[in-house]
């Protein structure tokens, strides 16, 4: 008898498109955060706190660009994963790792937009550069230890067929799951409804006329609600959970009814409308960041005029104390 080889592709339209699905996002998912990450590296003069938020997620949806989306081409072509248990493994823990860090970062995000409209006066001493790179650094360090029991258990990892994507196995292990979630979803979803909600209160208060008597208070006020980035970071949120919103619906119901919904190609749309949501991020920036789209044209004369970047530099510090 032969020894069994490796499995042979399955050259048919479905497995092809699915896998020419795949593959296109993860490039999209690359070029959108390389170009983000890019221009807040490129722009170090710029002082808004909140593009570190914004660089630590670009950070985490590059690396699941290229450490997660490309490992399900060849997979969706095979029908299987070819890569080993210790692969699969480590893709699991990288998913629910990169995704808790992209939650507690946006639950960052709402905090800083709360604190900018409820303390417009003292927000750059609250806010500071130093003091936000310091929550992120504890956000990826925490979470990458919160996730490791799973990865260092007995359990095998779980391969999906539809969506071709390992996971980590969680099924003996839902006390832990319950408490990760406390801890993760819980403070995070809190606090970006209220921050959120006390935003946008803010913007209605101020739009009928209601009266301020603290005429400095007033002024600083009107110009932290006339800031774009509330609108932005408000979209990024939304959009973030609007992705995963379905996938998590189903799968609870899935969990709770002990049952697979037999739905063609639904969980692989399901799943990869979640991981979609990596690349939405560069869009959604472009639209309705014009901070954003000026550090981007300042990237773009960066690398066409590297002989003129200190006057660019210059340029750009210009610009943003006019505005």
């Amino acid at each position: 008898m032969r020894p069994a080889g490796p499995p042979a592709p399955l050259f048919t339209l479905e497995a092809l498109t699915q896998a020419a699905v795949i593959f296109s996002m993860g490039v999209a998912i690359i070029i959108s955060n390389v170009l983000i990450i890019a221009t807040f590296l490129n722009a170090r003069g710029s002082r808004d706190v909140i593009n570190i938020y914004l660089l630590s997620l670009a950070v985490a949806d590059l690396l699941v660009g290229v450490l997660i989306v490309p490992l399900s081409v060849y997979p969706s072509v095979v029908q299987q994963w070819v890569y080993g248990d210790v692969v699969c493994r480590m893709v699991g823990y990288l998913e629910v790792t990169l995704w808790n860090i992209s939650v507690f970062t946006f639950m960052w995000m709402a905090v800083d937009r709360y604190l900018a409209i409820r303390k417009p006066l003292r927000y750059e001493t609250l806010q500071t550069r130093t003091r936000c790179q310091c929550w992120m650094v504890f956000t990826w360090i925490s979470m990458s230890m919160l996730c490791c029991p799973p990865l260092l258990g007995f359990n095998p990892p779980i391969f999906d067929p539809d969506a071709y994507v390992c996971m980590l196995n969680w099924g003996d292990m839902w006390a832990y799951s319950a408490t990760l979630a406390i801890l993760v979803l819980g403070p995070s979803l809190l606090t970006i409804i209220y921050a959120y909600t006390y935003i946008f209160s803010m913007y209605k208060k101020l739009r009928s006329g209601v009266p301020i008597h603290d005429k400095e208070y007033a002024t600083a006020l009107a110009e932290a609600l006339a800031n774009p980035t509330h609108i932005m970071s408000f979209v990024l949120i939304l959009t973030f959970w609007v992705s995963w919103t379905p996938y998590i619906g189903v799968r609870l119901w899935e969990h709770f009814t002990a049952s697979r919904l037999q739905v063609p190609f639904l969980h692989f749309a399901l799943v990869w409308l979640g991981v979609l949501n990596s690349f939405w991020k560069g869009v959604i920036l472009l639209t309705l960041s014009p901070d954003f789209r000026l550090l981007v044209r300042f990237f773009c004369l960066t690398v066409c005029c590297r002989g003129n970047k200190s006057r660019l530099q210059a340029e750009l510090m210009g610009m943003d104390m006019d505005d």
